[in-house]
């Protein structure tokens, strides 16, 4: 009895709640810790060098030669093997097999495969086998047979560093093609099509024909046609020469099969002996190839290069959201809480605002594509830009309505934690205010406002967090698999709100779900959703931040 009497009064104290809650959290922040270490694993790993097997496949008297990295190993059921029309005795009820990536895309037809390990014998990993990314087809393994300068095979004493001095000079070259073509060519495209336009647009007003004044501004813009045409020559001879340049240099590969493939180097991105590195080299490289995995566009389906577009992307639609969504948010808030008559009316709609808050998402895709896309964006073009139709402006999905929409679906969020912060300041403070002369609005102006900042941060925050990571109504009003160009440039007006754009969303669930080369794409979407977690996290902790400062600036004022 003595026992059952000091359970029941340490139950009654209220103390086993108290462990099981904290057993809770820290059961919650493991299995958060646990998937974030699991996505880190598995995407950060996908940049280290993995070092190059050659071997020999035994498959019952036929043999041949194999290289490649071993991706993973995995223990499975014989009668797996079977089913798949292989032979193993009745004896063996298990077997590993490993995957290999071999490479070669264009030569083998898939660049990864599953094979027993049984049947892979004399595995070694010499020192001369080279890793040779490509612009195209993915990776090549082989080894280095000769350097070709105009098709005629040169001679070095040492190939390996001629072909990487000649490799760096291509890659140079390539930067600087691109850079006209991305930056001084794009922007004479983009005046050509301007001047089409507004030439067009008077011709659709019926100004040309009948004002004399009107027919020196058609004289004008031919004047500048013509100078950004030759202009345009111009560049392009330019870039023709650097790639005249980056095709005169190839280098041979001797590849498992044995064969001997020509490769380009202006198709060549990089070139490493990865069994050839130290600890310190293998260090540099892999942070190298996270730089570029951050900072470069993307390639081959979006399963190689980086996925710099998608950050900017979901970076500027997420700060073109916030910049909606709070003003309207808090305004909504201070009216419903501060102005209006408390009545039935007004608790009709914060049951709305409550509701709208669980409505699924790509609801408010359909309708973001239905009423801003169609009917919005198209009475824009009508109105604004009937010299671009039959083409669409803004008629089409795009940065800004896909923004507006983010904005619509996280504005009960903002609405609702804001009225919370202003109903927690007491009446007192509202009546001293009063009582001193401050007018209803200088009250909310200067004590108020300032008071409840930091709930409207909070607001913000829980808005960003699920913004950045929605995916279904972007399908429909703006994200794509590829943007050719970034939303900000150097073309007036800059900042280009009719542009598709991509995101860290999108990305994930277009290399997860519709690339067709699955084993290439999956480190991808592990690095990547860890990207869109850190994206995420940063944005929250700089709202936080403003958020502790304004504590801070307002403590004096607190209740």
């Amino acid at each position: 009895m003595t026992i059952f009497f000091k359970l029941r009064n340490w139950f009654g104290s209220g103390e086993p709640w108290v462990w099981l809650n904290a057993a809770a959290v820290s059961t919650s922040l493991l299995m958060v810790f646990g998937l974030l270490a699991l996505i880190a694993y598995n995407g950060l790993g996908h940049f280290w060098p993995a070092d190059l097997m050659e071997a020999e496949l035994v498959d019952g008297e036929k043999k041949s030669v194999l290289i490649g990295e071993i991706r993973e190993s995995e223990t499975v059921l014989a009668q797996q093997i079977r089913d798949a029309g292989i032979h193993l005795p009745e004896d063996v009820q298990r077997v590993k097999r490993i995957l290999l990536k071999q490479g070669n895309r264009d030569i083998y037809g898939l660049d990864f495969r599953w094979i027993l390990d049984r049947d892979v014998v004399n595995k070694h990993y010499p020192e001369n086998l080279l890793a040779i990314e490509r612009r195209e087809w993915g990776n090549l393994y082989g080894r280095l047979i000769g350097i070709k300068e105009n098709g005629h095979t040169i001679q070095t004493d040492e190939p390996y560093k001629a072909m990487q001095s000649r490799l760096k000079k291509v890659i140079e070259l390539h930067e600087l093609a691109g850079d006209i073509s991305g930056n001084e060519i794009d922007a004479i495209n983009y005046r050509l099509e301007t001047l089409r336009l507004k030439e067009k647009k008077l011709l659709l007003e019926d100004e040309l024909r009948e004002n004399v004044f009107l027919k020196k501004k058609q004289m004008l813009i031919e004047e500048e046609r013509q100078s950004l045409n030759q202009r345009f020559i111009q560049l392009q001879s330019k870039v023709q020469k650097y790639y005249d340049k980056m095709a005169s240099d190839s280098i041979l590969i001797g590849i498992a099969s044995g064969q001997i493939v020509e490769v380009p180097l202006e198709k060549i991105v990089q070139v490493t002996k990865p069994n050839a590195m130290d600890t310190l080299q293998k260090l540099s490289h892999y942070f190298h190839q996270i730089w570029v995995f951050v900072s470069e566009d993307p390639r081959e389906a979006n399963t190689e290069g980086g996925i710099f577009p998608a950050i900017f992307g979901t970076v500027l639609m997420v700060i073109l959201m916030s910049i909606m969504v709070t003003p309207l948010g808090v305004i909504t808030a201070i009216y419903l809480r501060e102005y209006a008559a408390q009545g039935v009316l007004v608790k009709i709609i914060r049951i709305a605002v409550h509701n709208l808050a669980g409505v699924p998402s790509i609801v408010y895709g359909v309708f973001g594509l239905g009423f801003f896309v169609y009917f919005v964006g198209g009475s824009i073009d009508d109105l604004f830009y009937p010299e671009a139709s039959p083409a669409p402006v803004f008629g089409t999905p795009g940065l800004l309505w896909a923004s507006i929409t983010l904005a619509l679906l996280t504005l009960p969020v903002v609405i609702v934690t804001t009225e919370e912060g202003l109903s927690r300041i007491p009446s007192a403070i509202r009546e001293g205010s009063l009582a001193l002369g401050a007018t209803k609005f200088e009250t909310l102006r200067y004590i108020i406002l300032p008071m409840a900042s930091p709930a409207m941060i909070t607001g913000l925050i829980l808005a960003v967090a699920r913004a950045a990571g929605e995916v279904a109504p972007l399908m429909l009003v703006g994200a794509v698999k590829l943007a050719p160009t970034l939303a900000v440039d150097s073309n007036y007006p800059f900042l280009h709100l009719d542009r598709k754009f991509m995101h860290l969303g999108f990305h994930i669930y277009d290399v997860g779900f519709q690339s067709p080369n699955v084993e290439a794409a999956r480190p991808l979407v592990y690095a990547t959703a860890l990207l869109l977690v850190l994206v995420i996290i940063m944005l929250n902790l700089t709202a936080i931040s403003v958020r502790n400062r304004l504590r801070e600036k307002y403590k004096g004022l607190e209740y």
